[in-house]
């Protein structure tokens, strides 16, 4: 079989369903749709211009991610985030961005140097946008790179399942001034660690990270809970 005149497609073309999917995501992480609230097809079908089947399908989409719960009897709703389900969420995330990150540093090169700085840059571009979509992107890129670097591609597609969950939490927890450290900074030190090659101040740099995020999260979904308690 001759494939001498295909040349590899380096981003497919979006789909209406992909597009449609990319703003409800967005609306979602960014607050524009509360949890516990209900997605009504007809008005989201007027808004977005689109037909009930791609709604339908994005809302299934969505209802994998973790991101809608489909009640009986109510339909559709935003999911609501407890404290008991960010706590498993950063138990995950601490077990797979830690090993990740080691084992990227013990495999560090100058091309991955190159890549994760740049797509730190990236990233660092965007927390000084008021875009939830291009933050979900780029810390998307970012640790895309550092799953990548150690090879663990396995773990990315679980990171994967449940980064619009994630990107809710991110989202939380950035509104907050009660942080030990701004999220750029954390973001700076795991990079450095990674790309100087030291295994042991990558796994330092994740964990102060996460033990950071988790205090915050903890605080604000507890109060919460107590308050609709």
């Amino acid at each position: 079989m001759n494939t001498s005149g295909l040349n590899r497609i380096q981003k497919p073309p979006q789909t209406l369903r992909d597009i449609v999917q990319d703003q409800m995501r967005e609306a979602i992480i960014a607050g524009h749709f509360k949890p516990g609230e209900r997605l009504v097809e007809r008005p989201l079908c007027d808004q977005l211009g689109v037909s009930r089947t791609v709604v339908r399908e994005t809302i299934r989409y969505l209802e994998a991610e973790g991101l809608v719960d489909i009640l009986p009897g109510k339909g559709p709703i935003v999911a609501q985030m407890s404290w008991d389900d960010a706590r498993q969420i950063y138990d995950i995330r601490r077990m797979l961005e830690t090993a990740a990150a080691m084992t990227c540093a013990r495999n560090m090169t100058p091309d991955l140097k190159d890549r994760l700085q740049a797509a730190l840059q990236n990233l660092k571009g965007t927390l000084a946008t008021d875009a939830p979509g291009a933050l979900f992107s780029a810390t998307s890129e970012f640790y895309q790179v550092i799953f990548e670097g150690a090879g663990h591609s396995i773990a990315w597609e679980v990171v994967q399942r449940l980064n619009g969950r994630i990107s809710r939490l991110r989202m939380m927890t950035l509104s907050t001034n009660d942080r030990a450290q701004p999220g750029p900074v954390h973001m700076q030190a795991i990079c450095d660690a990674i790309v100087s090659g030291d295994a042991e101040a990558a796994r330092d740099a994740i964990a102060r990270h996460l033990d950071d995020a988790t205090h915050i999260a903890e605080h604000l979904l507890s109060q919460g809970e107590a308050e609709h308690g």
